[in-house]
């Protein structure tokens, strides 16, 4: 048995290891319950007493020898590890890619900073609503095509629970709550039952806002109108009001602006005309005010509500309005300089 343990010896003396995976293989092989030194010290247990006395003392030296030598070789290698250029934690950090905020989002901030400017602060309301804060309280007739199931995402009839068509109810909501002077943007997203295209989608999102106090006039609402516009499009931009209907506003408009891509020129953009759509407005009704809680005779205001597609769609030139919700990472990434 002195000649093994002899030989171990020398064999551990010679030992090396690349890695920690190899360190590791060498303490299994002669120090583990299987290895080669508790083997010997299993053999160690059948000698007589005169041949223990013998060789107790170079056996636990050998036990001993190993245990350090495998600690050395594990050692050596942390030593290695930790002097790697390659983990200089001075050097400056390298650059991580980062992400961007979606165009929807970028576009919507946008409109919400351009209006925080004139003193409206933002509202927000439940998606899932009743027919009263959409419909009957913005004075939608009782036969209105918008209360159709083709139109509007019922969720329960008698009482109707809804979808929101729009964010008008956050108006209507605050109206009822809330004393003028009032002076509000609602942003959020709104449904519609339409068939899904390059220029339609069955959920879309809208920025309203809404001014009420004593003595607002149409030059209000048409000088905050150029206002945004050109914050939006650029200095250059004009602005056209066109006569429309809304059940909740009289007198009501669109508005168009001047092409931002033909400098209203005319261009294949704007069919030519030199002029975009870009929302709807006007005057809040009296019935409105009124459903609402608040005095008609002395309080008059103003609305205005766009589509953040169409808003994003002109700013960005970008052509099918799915493209906003499919995710898709090679769009997305061209606005990481938007950010």
């Amino acid at each position: 048995m002195l000649e093994k343990i002899k030989a171990l010896k020398a064999e551990i003396e010679q030992l090396t290891a690349s890695d920690a995976a190899e360190v590791e293989t060498l303490r299994i092989k002669y120090l583990s319950k299987k290895g080669l030194i508790p083997a010997l010290f299993n053999d160690f247990r059948t000698l007589s007493p005169e041949q223990k006395r013998e060789i107790g003392s170079p056996l636990n030296e050998l036990k001993n020898f190993a245990t350090d030598r495998v600690n050395e070789l594990r050692e050596s290698l942390e030593s290695v590890d930790s002097a790697d250029d390659s983990a200089d934690f001075t050097r400056t950090a390298a650059a991580l890619p980062l992400g961007t905020r979606h165009p929807l989002s970028l576009v919507r901030n946008e409109i919400v900073d351009i209006f925080a400017r004139l003193g409206f602060t933002v509202a927000e309301g439940p998606e899932i609503e009743d027919d009263w804060h959409v419909f009957s309280s913005l004075n939608f007739a009782d036969d209105h095509p918008a209360r159709d199931m083709q139109d509007t995402f019922f969720i329960n009839r008698s009482p109707d629970v809804l979808l929101r068509t729009h964010t008008s109810s956050v108006q209507s909501r605050v109206m009822e709550n809330t004393q003028p002077p009032i002076r509000i943007i609602c942003p959020g997203r709104v449904y519609r039952n339409e068939a899904i295209s390059a220029r339609a989608h069955c959920f879309f999102h809208q920025v309203e806002a809404l001014y009420v106090d004593k003595n607002v006039s149409f030059a209000d609402l048409k000088q905050t109108l150029l206002y945004f516009a050109r914050e939006m499009f650029g200095p250059k931009t004009e602005i056209r009001l066109r006569p429309s209907y809304f059940p909740f506003t009289e007198p009501s408009a669109e508005m168009d602006i001047s092409c931002n891509l033909c400098g209203g020129k005319g261009c294949s953009f704007c069919k030519h005309t030199g002029w975009v759509e870009i929302l709807g407005c006007g005057m809040v009704d009296p019935n409105v005010l009124h459903s609402c809680g608040i005095d008609p005779e002395q309080y008059s205001g103003f609305a205005l509500g766009m589509g953040v597609e169409r808003i994003t769609n002109l700013k960005y030139q970008v052509k099918d309005l799915r493209m906003f919700s499919e995710n898709d990472i090679r769009f997305l990434s061209e606005f990481t300089s938007a950010r």
